[in-house]
């Protein structure tokens, strides 16, 4: 019984491996073009996967969080931000009409 189970559990990963380079964009690949590793991943089923992992993967770029939410890269991609400069034109816009500036 644990030897299938070891089994699925190879199957699994070796199918995530062939899926992950599938769904990877071509700007993103590292290394070789993103043909020739889904090519190491199929015929070289669980050290493809491995090599790809390590060599062939992009990296998450600096920004991510430990949850996954992108940190913003410049004030103009923060929401917060956007916000508080419309709230403050608003502002301005109504002191100009009630004619206090």
């Amino acid at each position: 019984m644990l030897r299938v189970a070891g089994i699925i559990v190879l199957l699994a990963v070796y199918i995530w491996f062939m899926v992950d380079v599938a769904r990877s964009p071509k700007s993103s690949v590292r290394n070789l073009p993103k043909g020739i590793w889904l090519l190491i991943v199929v015929f070289i089923p669980i050290i493809g996967g491995a090599i790809w992992v390590l060599f062939g993967r992009t990296k998450p770029i600096g920004g991510e969080g430990r949850r996954g939410r992108k940190a913003p890269s410049a004030p103009d991609d923060d929401p917060r931000f956007l916000a508080k400069l419309d709230e403050d034109a608003w502002r301005r816009r109504m002191r100009e009409r009630r004619g206090e500036n």
